[in-house]
């Protein structure tokens, strides 16, 4: 297969231990042009990954014309500027979760991809996994019954400094967490949410760093979840958990999310226990490979635009409950 020519707009963390490793394994991309404000740190990227070009501006990028698809892993706040930017340029996104700070910026650049002719993916790396297909496939398959409750939650430490301590760059726990929760409830369980409870605990600098959240939905189904940055200063710890209850039985899982390597989790019928063991590859690379059959075969995003929105209108309703 030809492989897609790919340009990077930033030289964000992610990008260096997740998504550029990823782009690697990928079979059908090319690590063709990074660009990043700084020409020192755009240069050691370069250098360092085997890119053939660097630009020291995101729009002298833009304007390469031998870039097919671009990867956004900028702060929350510059998603709706850049994605617009590249989208225009003819460009197809890939743009780190969560795509906007609103349902109403997830539309705009939606609009805007559809006008120009090129695919927007909203970047969760996670649901590509193996392990996440097989979950949601035996929930779908009726195996537990009908789900009447779901329950996650992803906590990580407290950050000393971090862009997710400040408001204005789209920080907090629910839009840094929080996706990740509503993306598996809503992957899950498929029925319009009727109403939604939540509450939060702020910083001194105006971001939640504690956020729990009930859903109710319209087939009679609930959800719950909890994040936050609460467990001890730059300490790299971390709590993940997932509990379905269905009418004929459980599933249960501690993996944390976005794993790779050896994962299982554990369904339950009738006291009865079944492991599901599975192999899960780098899920970066998967999450560039689906987006690069999307842009030379004509597959359909994995993360739809429609489920993009859906998961927008949650977050907003999450969001207003707490205040924020």
């Amino acid at each position: 297969m030809e492989k897609v020519r790919w340009g990077i707009l930033g030289t964000a963390n992610i990008a260096r231990w997740g998504t550029i490793p990823g782009m690697k394994l990928a079979k059908n991309c090319e690590l063709y042009a990074i660009a990043g404000r700084s020409e020192q740190k755009a240069k050691k990227y370069c250098e360092d990954f085997g890119f053939k070009k660097f630009y020291c501006s995101y729009d002298e990028l833009l304007q390469d014309k031998d870039v097919e698809a671009v990867y956004i892993p900028l702060p929350n706040n510059l998603h709706l500027e850049w994605v617009k930017k590249a989208l225009s340029a003819k460009k197809h996104v890939l743009c780190e979760k969560p795509l906007a700070i609103n349902a109403d910026e997830a539309k705009q650049m939606y609009d805007c991809a559809k006008e120009n002719g090129v695919h927007l993916m909203e970047a969760y790396a996670y649901l590509h996994s193996p392990y996440v297909k097989s979950l949601v496939s035996d929930v779908k398959s009726g195996i537990i019954g009908d789900v009447d409750f779901i329950d996650t939650a992803f906590i990580t430490q407290f950050y000393k400094e971090d862009f997710r301590l400040h408001k204005e760059l789209g920080g907090g726990a629910m839009y840094d967490l929080g996706c990740y929760c509503t993306t598996m409830i809503l992957s899950l369980i498929d029925s319009p949410v009727e109403s939604v409870k939540a509450g939060a605990e702020f910083t001194d600098l105006g971001v939640d760093s504690l956020t729990s959240a009930a859903i109710q939905f319209k087939n009679g189904a609930k959800a719950s979840f909890t994040v936050g940055m609460c467990l001890g200063t730059n300490t790299n710890a971390r709590y993940d958990r997932l509990y379905v209850h269905g009418s004929k039985g459980i599933i249960k899982s501690d993996v944390e999310y976005n794993q790779e390597g050896k994962v299982s989790y554990t369904v339950i019928i009738d006291g009865k226990k079944k492991v599901r063991k599975i192999k899960v590859p780098q899920n970066y690379s998967l999450e560039i490979e689906q987006l690069g059959r999307c842009i030379r075969e004509g597959e359909k995003p994995h993360v739809s635009p429609e489920f993009s929105l859906k998961n927008s209108a949650l977050i907003d309703a999450v969001l207003k409950e707490i205040g924020f």
